[in-house]
């Protein structure tokens, strides 16, 4: 098995490029997908969430108010340890139930967004970073509907792009065209994938 590390900060075009990696024959385990899956209602993560923080990060219906959630963390160092601490766990332990269902002669990406803010760059055989430049990836976020200083926040509260380049093997640069990143995350596969793949 090939396990790939895949990191990028928010904006970056991660999950484009995990999209393309699938295209390409990869498994993979999505990180942000899986700390949505264990603070799903009736979880013990989000119960665990709501204890620590209070009913406002509820919506009406039960589930994790997300903006609520993102409102405190965002703005507050404390308050954003606390909630790693308790979902960091529960998503490693997810993770490695996939990791461990996949074939034994897989490409594994695990799309990991705090890669190198928990430390995990050495758990893999390669780490890609995904690179755009920090105006774009505010441009990309305003244009999902964060505003701006929201955008910036959750930027700077993020690794920096030198202490991601300082742990990665390859780096993607998603500043172009989405043809100019598939044929990187192409010639990635074709270069670094396959040879190791043997």
């Amino acid at each position: 098995m090939l396990r790939i590390g895949l990191t990028g900060g928010i904006g970056s075009g991660k999950s484009t490029v995990s999209r393309l990696l699938v295209e390409l024959g990869a498994v993979l385990v999505d990180a942000d997908r899986i700390a949505r899956e264990v603070l799903e209602p009736g979880t013990p993560g989000l119960a665990a969430v709501v204890a620590e923080f209070g009913d406002g990060v509820l919506s009406a219906d039960g589930s994790l108010d997300r903006a609520a959630l993102a409102a405190i963390v965002f703005s507050d160092e404390g308050a954003r340890r606390r909630l790693d601490a308790l979902v960091h766990p529960l998503v490693r332990q997810r993770s490695a139930a996939l990791v461990a269902a996949a074939p034994d002669d897989a490409v594994l990406v695990n799309d990991v967004p705090l890669l190198v803010e928990t430390g995990q760059a050495g758990s893999y055989d390669l780490v890609v970073v995904v690179a755009a430049e920090r105006e774009t990836r505010v441009a990309r976020l305003v244009g999902r509907g964060l505003g701006e200083a929201d955008a910036r926040a959750r930027i700077a509260a993020q690794a920096t792009d030198e202490q991601r380049r300082a742990v990665a093997d390859v780096v993607l640069d998603n500043s172009g065209t989405p043809e100019q990143l598939a044929e990187q995350v192409d010639r990635f596969w074709a270069e670094r994938v396959e040879p190791a793949r043997g």
